[in-house]
């Protein structure tokens, strides 16, 4: 320590210390002298010999510390900062096996050489009637991917998984470029997205192993990307689709084509046909005059705006989407917390990528002891400051480019304050002439209701709100409508306790970063104005079923185990010689449920066993459920589905028609009082009733899709109501996903590498 006082590299005193380093480490005996981390970026990657689909281990991220991963970055940076010096690079529809496009190519601009005038390359835009080529293509799918064997596709996805790994500095490139993203945000999507295509793989062949279940896809799926994850989003679902067995239209965001079209390369590169797999780089307003209500799209994978979705469903209200739509995100601080942990995850989750992540922390909300700790605001104005912002080619910038200048919801936020605001950090520019580069700024006093409250925002822009307590401050991080992420910091296991229970968003972070979720680690997806649809989580192994028709061609599961209710009904099930074949099945599925309930859905799920770091999966129950009953429908499907929801503990709203006429349904009202409790409601209605229920419930389902009329799509478009239409399917593993909600929680418990006492519990296990 006395030798730190003014020691620089290379004097006399530097070299002195690096020997006797040196020396003492000679001095023990069996001490590896080498280095434990030895990876290389610049050595051309192994295919992994030991993943297949029936086993999964995520990609390791690039260590840039390493000396040899310098010298690989400096390599991507002299391409790419020069590209335009080689032509630039260029991208075009790929429609029907060829590229394609006549109109006026839209030119890419550097942000990070904005004075130079700085061109990437150029991309071309569809057309309408290429659009429409496209969805034709794809409909004929003229390659036979759907009539592939799993493992067929399978073993092509895996080799695309390859190619994006031989494909990394190219990748990251054209996002530095494009995008203005430095290396290391872009680098963890590359990992992501390998991920992506090696798990979906493993998840389709999982669900295959189901006795009795067959699979067959959808059809064509059409990928909507955003601009804010350019490779792992548009990479995920286009993986996902394919690994469901369906032809794939990609329409990446208008501010990130190139990087869709380098991505789609990988694909093509390792089998996946251009036929298969389109790229149409068109507008949005095109798009959904086009595409999304072109009755021969199947279903729509979207990430984007709640705006853009709420479009879509208008424009098609039978549309069958999965769509994340963004988050107000917040992170609770309490005065139990580790405070300068908190104040590192804080910032990090703020304002790494711009504050563009839909994960952003955007809120910050305060116990009143720290809000009121003149030492803990000025430490985080210190950390959010100190951030250097610039140019990607310059490595010692952490905070790149935004996708484009201020606009909107976040140009208001730049130059207006509530009266009770003001700025603990201005809003500033790192380059005053170059409306890009835009510096961390923190808002302090942010109340209840404000705009920057309520609004969600793509730039790095953080409110500190004022909490009475951690009940409090739930209150008003719920109040927001979203549920995307969300972050506690707080030490305290009975806060963490209180928390979990009460807030609301599908992916939970304690004493970490509320961003990086990681495949089948923390897999990704909200609630509430967060998520439109099913709600299945991207990285999870639920999420390719809803990519696939499913049939269960057997009534029998060998898995089956009891459950209270199933005694509750069994005089029904005994009471009608007339049904009793029916009968008989609905209490073989019935077993089944009540197994799948123990064994999947009432228990918590940790696939990954990181040290340091729980990782849990595990399902919501959900409150009430519309369970809507037609003439159509059998009494096995209709007794299943109410003991489904009663099992999962919802309280249920047993609806039919009017006049029933079928001897099923006239049995049901007969026997009501037997299937439900005090918490339920039989109703027979008419549709203008039933549509002022469903609007309440927090799922709908019904038991086939012809039985939701046109009627009902339309007037729920609006307000883009879910409803599970799917086919019944007597296998608890699958029916009972209707009836609950997922949820990731992810729990950093190790303070500066000491893992504790739950850390000695764990390894102890």
């Amino acid at each position: 320590l006395r030798h730190s006082f003014g020691l620089t590299v290379g004097s006399a005193s530097w070299e002195r210390l690096l020997q006797s380093y040196d020396d003492a480490l000679a001095a023990l005996p069996k001490t590896r002298l080498t280095p434990f981390r030895t990876q290389d970026r610049n050595l051309p990657p192994v295919a992994s010999k030991e993943q297949t689909p029936y086993s999964f281990a995520n990609r390791s991220d690039t260590d840039f510390a390493l000396a040899q991963n310098r010298i690989w970055a400096e390599g991507i940076r002299d391409k790419w900062k020069n590209i335009a010096d080689a032509g630039g690079y260029n991208a075009y529809p790929v429609i029907g096996g060829a590229e394609v496009g006549s109109a006026e190519p839209v030119a890419v601009m550097d942000k990070s050489q904005y004075h130079e005038n700085g061109i990437v390359g150029m991309y071309t835009p569809a057309s309408g009637e290429e659009l429409d080529e496209a969805v034709r293509i794809a409909a004929a799918d003229p390659d036979g991917w759907r009539t592939l064997q799993p493992a067929q596709r399978q073993k092509i996805l895996m080799d695309a998984a390859h190619a994006f790994e031989k494909s990394r500095g190219d990748l990251i490139g054209v996002a530095a470029a494009e995008m203005g993203k430095v290396f290391g945000e872009t680098d963890v999507e590359i990992s992501e997205a390998i991920d992506f295509l090696n798990f979906y793989p493993y998840s389709v062949a999982k669900m295959a192993s189901i006795e009795g279940l067959s699979m067959q896809p959808k059809g064509v799926g059409l990928v909507v990307s955003p601009w804010n994850f350019p490779i792992a989003i548009p990479a995920g679902g286009v993986a996902a689709a394919l690994a469901a067995g369906n032809t794939v239209i990609l329409k990446p965001a208008s501010d990130a084509v190139l990087c869709g079209y380098r991505l789609c390369q990988c694909f093509w590169d390792a089998g996946v046909s251009k036929n298969t797999l389109q790229f149409v780089p068109t507008g949005g307003a095109l798009a959904g005059e086009r595409l999304v209500p072109n009755p021969a799209v199947d279903f729509v994978i979207f990430t984007g705006s709640e705006t853009t979705a709420y479009e879509m469903i208008k424009s098609r209200n039978d549309l069958h989407i999965s769509a994340e739509t963004g988050g107000k995100d917040a992170t609770i601080v309490t005065a139990l917390a580790d405070r300068d942990q908190a104040i590192k995850n804080v910032v990090a989750s703020a304002f790494n990528n711009s504050g563009q992540k839909c994960s952003a922390t955007s809120l910050l909300v305060l116990e009143k002891e720290l809000y009121e700790d003149a030492a803990f605001k000025r430490t985080l104005i210190d950390a959010a400051a100190s951030l250097e912002v610039g140019s990607v080619w310059d490595f010692k910038n952490r905070i790149g480019a935004l996708v484009h200048p201020p606009k909107g919801k976040l140009e208001h936020a730049l130059e207006v304050l509530e009266e009770h605001e003001h700025w603990a950090l201005e809003p500033a520019y790192a380059d005053e002439e170059n409306p890009y580069m835009l510096k961390p700024s923190i808002r302090w006093g942010t109340r209840s209701g404000d705009f920057c409250h309520m609004n969600e925002l793509f730039g790095p822009v953080l409110s500190v709100m004022c909490a009475e307590d951690l009940e409090d401050a739930i209150e008003k991080v719920n109040a927001t409508g979203y549920g995307l992420t969300s972050g506690l910091e707080s030490l305290d296991a009975r806060e963490q306790s209180i928390w979990k229970e009460k807030l609301l968003a599908g992916n939970l972070y304690i004493n970490r970063m509320t961003t990086g979720a990681i495949v089948l680690r923390q897999p990704f997806g909200g609630m509430r104005k967060s998520a439109i649809g099913s709600g299945k989580k991207a990285g999870g192994l639920n999420y390719v079923s809803q990519f696939m028709q499913l049939r269960f061609e057997g009534l029998k599961d060998a898995k089956r185990s009891t459950h209270p209710y199933m005694d509750t009904i069994e005089t029904l099930l005994s009471a009608s010689d007339a049904l009793k074949e029916e009968c008989d099945s609905c209490r073989e599925t019935l077993g089944s449920f009540a197994y799948w309930l123990e064994e999947e859905f009432l228990r918590e799920h940790d696939y990954c066993n990181v040290r340091g770091e729980s990782n849990v999966i595990r399902y919501l129950p959900l409150k009430n459920v519309l369970l809507r009953c037609e003439e159509g429908d059998t009494l096995y499907e209709i007794v299943a589905s109410i003991a489904a929801a009663k099992m999962c503990g919802a309280s249920l709203r047993l609806s039919m028609p009017k006049g029933a006429k079928s001897e099923v349904l006239r049995y049901i009202k007969k026997n009501a009082a037997l299937l439900l409790d005090a918490a339920d409601r039989f109703v027979e209605e008419d549709e203008a009733s039933l549509l002022d229920a469903m609007r309440q419930a927090e799922r709908i389902r019904f038991l086939h899709p012809e039985n939701v009329s046109p009627s009902i799509y339309e007037a729920l478009a609006e307000s883009a109501v879910y409803i599970a239409s799917e086919p019944f399917i007597g296998h608890g593993r699958i029916e009972l996903m209707h009836y609950f909600q997922e949820q990731s929680v992810s729990h950093s418990y190790h303070r500066y590498g000491n893992l504790g006492l739950k850390g000695l519990k764990d390894k102890e296990i």
